[in-house]
């Protein structure tokens, strides 16, 4: 997919390029954008049970993070989340609810995604959260509204690995419950793996020198890059199948439809492209937004 390789390399060289000073997000900008978006029909709601509930209840639960830089980042100066899938929750919670502040958030890590949906502690995950078959027995995915890849970090200074094929007897960091695991074995067989619970655990090995490289999504690895200038780099190419992102809903949801109508509608409004360039390109040189996916 020839712009998903171009985006992904404006993203690593980007790293560089903000290697002095993590970039800020536009909180006017953002705030706006979440603001003025759209709101859906009272009958367009009535058609959806799982829409229905969320109106009646007052509030979008959300299962996702506070601490992913670009995606989903808690400013303790306003308490305010802002970022990538910050925004497109408080854009469905406005969707729905007429108001882009009504959402309850509930933290999540690679591992307890599915099961906040299965146990019913949130209508809905946003969280970097790839489309795979294993997922799809249990839960339902509306999207894809993000494509990536996968990519390997490294610390700063570090001259041995300079690509995939380094990793061969290395010890690899990556993330429990993640895609990492299946990835790193068809890509990189011969790594010795090491799973980690969260983002911040693999991140410290690598810091400690337990781990020699963490392989996970490109895109959150820029995020560490970007939040962290000098402490790590990013080496070689991404690699891997294209890693669809999607929005984690309970399985077989009526949900899938409402939330892939409303991707839809921000797609073709020009919405989901503003939010990009504020959430990411902005912050990362990128003076492009590469297009929306399709949206099965």
């Amino acid at each position: 997919m020839k712009k998903l390789i171009t985006a992904a390399a404006a993203l690593l060289f980007a790293a560089s390029v903000f290697a002095q000073e993590a970039a800020a997000i536009n909180k006017k900008a953002f705030d706006d954008l979440v603001a003025s978006g759209v709101t859906a029909s009272a009958d367009e709601i009535a058609a959806s049970t799982w829409a229905k509930k969320v109106k009646d209840a007052g509030v979008l639960r959300v299962g996702g993070t506070r601490t992913s830089f670009l995606f989903s980042q808690l400013d303790e100066t306003d308490n305010k989340i802002r970022g990538f899938d910050a925004g497109l929750y408080q854009l469905l919670a406005k969707y729905i609810l007429g108001d882009a502040a009504k959402y309850d958030l509930t933290q999540v890590t690679s591992s307890t995604r599915e099961s906040v949906l299965t146990s019913n502690q949130v209508d809905v995950v946003f969280a970097t959260y790839s489309i795979t078959p294993a997922r799809q027995k249990l839960i339902s995915f509306a999207g894809p509204y993000y494509v990536s890849k996968q990519a390997i970090l490294v610390k700063n200074g570090n001259k041995k690995i300079k690509s995939l094929k380094d990793l061969a007897k290395k010890n690899v960091a990556t993330q429990a419950g993640s895609t990492g695991p299946a990835i790193l074995k068809e890509f990189a067989p011969k790594a010795k793996v090491q799973e980690f619970t969260t983002d911040q655990e693999a991140r410290s090995a690598v810091e400690l020198g337990r781990a020699d490289a963490y392989v996970t999504d490109y895109t959150l690895l820029l995020n560490a890059i970007v939040k962290n200038p000098g402490k790590y780099q990013l080496v070689g190419d991404t690699f891997g199948p294209e890693d669809n992102y999607g929005i984690g809903l309970p399985l077989d949801s009526d949900g899938v439809a409402f939330v892939n109508a409303f991707l839809k509608k921000i797609e073709a409004n020009g919405t989901w492209e503003k939010l990009w360039q504020i959430s990411l390109g902005d912050r990362t040189g990128i003076k492009k937004a590469p297009a929306a996916p399709v949206i099965k």
